[in-house]
């Protein structure tokens, strides 16, 4: 079932554009979500991606093609409406179209997601079709803000957008977690991370950063975690410990207050409670590892010191604050083998995660990277890492090192945190999770 509608003048209008446009003859283009009828008036609620607009039609308001078409619709079906547009305030955004015209674009079968109850794994199997509903939607569009803000402060801050291959002929953190792939004749790996080759463009730009998937070969089912999922990471050349927890400071705060300016609607779709963001100010609370060790350790929960923070671990310590907190220099033997070394103990390193607050856990992880060629060899051998696969990144040490700094930032942790998630599989459009890779 299709149908033609007269051609017009009319301006196509988004939805979200349509409070300006009271007292027009205006064109929507959009899915119906529901239709209800009292015999002689149908009332259409339509989406279009923007927002949700009610459309009424009596019966002699349209040709009687068009009112036999509109009675026949399903929910999905696509149509372009055009009408008059009046001010309603009990109505979505405030307005309401009143029909003229209606053409049919296309009829949607029964549609497999209803009002009721539906489990997780259905939900993730029909994802293509999920990301409709109200919910999934600001979800995303919070994610498209907070990555908007990510990439604003960092121009704003001076940094240069270098873009990191996703093809890597070695390991950046750690060589379990890796996906291995054939790249012609030779292996490669999905990248973990695109830090080493930020770190080199430091040494041409000064202030640099990237932005795009990473990829973690990780067995691991909690909430927190995904195998694709997407990273900020900025790298600073004579950068310190301290300048990057300075940097990841302003950054938060600065996007926290750019999605409650911007989304405030969509955060009251989730029912987010906005008094818990508006605590995220500076300064943050700045802990050593040892004391976070006795803060856990007071919590219940048993911990060895020397040990790198779990989950729970990190549930525990973030719940204890009411904005994200830095903990700081952990054992160098459960961080990365570029990690600069802490000069006041040997066993530390000038290292430094962000824990968002609520009990979401590390968010941010970065420090100080190692300067010296020879200590940079030196723990290259001790990870058991092949020395040949780093002659490239050794020679940032060897021509005009420089002490720098940098971190990583996840986008979907984030995202969780901000918008309240239980679960990081909603914060991505398509998750890709250990027993999931469709669709």
């Amino acid at each position: 079932m299709t149908s033609q509608m007269p051609a017009a003048q009319s301006p196509w209008v988004r939805v979200a554009d349509a409070p300006s446009r009271i007292g027009q003859i205006i064109e929507v283009r959009g899915w119906l979500t529901h239709r209800r009828s009292s015999g002689k008036v149908q009332f259409l609620m339509l989406r279009d991606g923007s927002g949700v607009i009610q459309c009424v039609a009596g019966i002699n308001d349209l040709t009687p093609a068009e009112w036999e078409n509109c009675a026949l619709l399903t929910q999905e079906s696509a149509v372009v409406v055009r009408g008059a547009l009046r001010a309603d305030a009990r109505s979505p955004g405030g307005v309401e179209l009143g029909l003229s015209a209606l053409r049919v674009v296309s009829v949607a079968e029964a549609y497999p997601i209803s009002p009721k109850e539906h489990g997780v794994d259905f939900l993730m199997d029909h994802r293509h079709l999920w990301l409709r509903s109200a919910r999934q939607q600001s979800i995303l569009r919070i994610r498209a803000e907070v990555i908007a803000a990510f990439r604003d402060f960092m121009d704003g801050e001076g940094f240069v957008l270098v873009d990191a291959p996703v093809f890597t002929p070695n390991a950046c953190e750690g060589t379990t977690t890796l996906f291995e792939t054939s790249y012609f004749d030779e292996k490669a790996y999905l990248t973990q991370s695109g830090q080493l080759y930020e770190e080199a463009a430091a040494m041409a730009f000064g202030r640099v950063y990237c932005f795009g998937p990473a990829f973690r070969a990780e067995k691991s089912k909690t909430r927190r975690h995904l195998i694709e999922f997407w990273m900020m990471e900025p790298e600073w050349a004579f950068a310190t410990l301290e300048d990057v927890i300075g940097l990841e400071e302003r950054l938060l705060v600065t996007t926290v207050a750019r999605v409650l300016d911007r989304r405030a609607a969509d955060l009251s779709v989730l029912e987010r409670n906005v008094s818990k963001l508006e605590n995220v100010k500076a300064p943050f609370p700045r802990i050593h590892y040892t004391e976070a060790v006795e803060r856990i350790r007071a919590a219940g929960l048993p911990f060895e010191w020397g040990n790198d923070l779990g989950s729970p671990d990190e549930t525990a310590l973030s719940s204890q604050f009411d904005r994200p907190v830095f903990v700081t220099n952990y054992p160098a033997a459960v961080k990365a083998f570029y990690m600069e070394s802490d000069p006041s103990d040997a066993r530390l390193s000038l290292s430094c995660d962000c824990l968002a607050p609520e009990g979401y856990g590390e968010i941010i992880g970065g420090g100080q990277r190692m300067e010296s060629l020879e200590r940079l060899t030196r723990r290259i051998e001790e990870h058991g890492l092949p020395q040949q696969a780093f002659e490239w990144y050794k020679d940032l040490r060897r021509f005009g090192s420089v002490p720098h700094a940098g971190f990583g930032i996840g986008v979907e942790r984030t995202l969780a945190w901000i918008a309240g998630l239980d679960h990081v599989r909603e914060s991505i459009p398509f998750p890709r999770m250990l027993n999931r890779l469709h669709p």
